[in-house]
C-alpha cells in the first residue's frame, strides 16, 4: 500500500486526548480546582505530510505535542504513532521518531562531529556521519566547538541529531524562532529534503509564512480545543476574502468614531478586527472598492490616517477571526 494514500494507517493518531493538571501547575481552562490543558482532541496525521499545530500560549499546543512524543502521560484518550502506542512499544518508537526543540542545549565544548557521534551511539542503525553533515551543510564546521556556532548552525546541528536514525516521524517545535531569514530558509530546505525521502513532520510555529509554505494541513488550537482544521488555502478561503485592508488613525483622531458595524458595512468587507495597538484590519473581497469607500467615510467623519495599506490574507487573520486574539498573544 502506498504510505501516503488516504487508506494507509496514519503516522500519528489521537482520539479524545485530554490532559488535566492540578491547579497552579499548568496553563489552560480551570474547572473545579483543576486546569484543563487539552480537552478531547482528535487528530489524524497522514504518512508523508507536514502537519502544523498553531495556537497562542495557553492553547494546549505544547502539552499536545509532549503527549504525542511520549513525554507526558495523557489524562485520557488514545495516542498511536505508526500503529504503536507508548505503553507497549516505547523502545521501538524511540528508534523511529526524531525531536528537535526550539532550543536544544548541546555540550558546548564538543565539536560538531563529536556531538553527532554521540547521538549516533544511541541508535541501532544510525545514518553515516558524512551523510548527516552533508544534509545540514556543516561539513566545514565538523571540528568546530558547539559554542562557536551561530544560532542557525546550532539549530541545523540539533535537527541533524533528530535525523540520526532517519526517523519516520519528525517533531519540530518552533524550529526557526530567533533565526535570521537566511537561516530560516536553510531549515525549510532541510524539512523539504526530509519529506522528499518520505518522512512525516509535525511542526509548531509562530511564523505564518512558515506554516503556509511547509504545511499540507494546519490545526488551530485554542484553550485546549481544536477549532479549525484544513489546508492553509482552505482556512484562508474561510475568511471569505483574500485581501486585508489595514488602517491606523492619527493619535487623538477619535478611534471611537469608527466601529465594527460601520466598517463591516463597507463594500465587499467580510471581517473586521481592532488590535490592541489600535490598528483596524478589514478582510475585503475587492479592496479596490473597499478602500475608496473607507477613505470617503474617514473624510466624512473628520478622521486622519496615519497608515493605510493592503496585503494578502494570512493564517494570522484566520486565527484572529476565530478567536479574537493574535497568535502571539499570551
Amino acid at each position: 500500500m502506498n504510505p501516503t494514500s488516504p487508506d494507509a494507517e496514519p503516522a500519528v493518531l489521537c482520539r479524545g486526548l485530554r490532559k488535566i493538571y492540578e491547579a497552579g501547575r499548568g496553563s489552560g481552562r480551570k474547572r473545579a480546582g483543576e486546569v484543563l490543558a487539552v480537552e478531547g482532541l482528535d487528530l489524524s496525521i497522514r504518512r508523508g505530510e507536514c502537519f502544523g499545530l498553531l495556537g497562542p500560549n495557553g492553547s494546549g499546543k505544547t502539552t499536545t505535542v509532549e503527549m504525542l512524543e511520549g513525554l507526558l502521560l495523557p489524562t485520557g484518550g488514545e495516542v498511536r504513532l505508526l500503529g504503536m502506542d507508548w505503553a507497549h512499544d516505547e523502545s521501538r518508537l524511540r528508534e523511529r521518531m526524531g525531536v528537535a526543540l526550539q532550543e536544544t542545549r548541546l555540550p558546548e565544548k564538543l565539536t560538531v562531529e563529536e556531538v553527532l557521534t554521540l547521538f549516533r551511539s544511541f541508535y541501532q542503525r544510525p545514518r553515516p556521519l558524512e551523510a548527516l553533515l552533508a544534509d545540514v551543510q556543516l561539513e566545514e564546521k565538523r571540528r568546530a566547538w558547539v559554542v562557536k556556532l551561530s544560532g542557525g548552525q546550532r539549530q541545523r546541528l540539533a535537527i541533524a541529531c533528530a535525523l540520526v536514525a532517519e526517523p519516520e516521524i519528525l517533531f519540530l517545535d518552533e524550529p526557526t524562532t530567533g533565526l535570521d531569514p537566511q537561516s530560516r530558509r536553510q531549515i525549510w530546505g532541510l524539512v523539504a529534503a526530509y519529506r522528499a525521502r518520505g518522512g512525516t513532520v509535525l511542526l509548531t510555529t509562530h511564523y505564518m509564512e512558515e506554516a503556509e509554505r511547509l504545511c499540507d494541513r494546519v490545526a488551530i488550537l485554542d484553550r485546549g480545543r481544536l477549532i479549525r482544521l484544513g489546508t492553509p488555502a482552505e482556512l484562508i478561503a474561510g475568511l471569505g476574502a483574500e485581501h486585508v485592508v489595514e488602517l491606523e488613525l492619527e493619535a487623538g483622531a477619535g478611534q471611537g468614531a469608527l466601529d465594527e458595524a460601520t466598517l463591516r458595512g463597507l463594500p465587499t468587507v467580510t471581517e473586521v478586527h481592532l488590535s490592541g495597538e489600535g490598528v483596524w484590519a478589514l478582510a475585503a473581497v475587492e479592496p479596490e472598492r473597499a478602500v475608496p469607500a473607507l477613505r470617503a467615510l474617514l473624510q466624512e467623519r473628520g478622521q486622519r490616517l496615519l497608515r493605510l495599506g493592503t496585503r494578502k490574507a494570512t493564517l494570522e487573520d484566520v486565527f484572529v477571526s476565530l478567536t479574537g486574539r493574535a497568535l502571539r498573544d499570551d
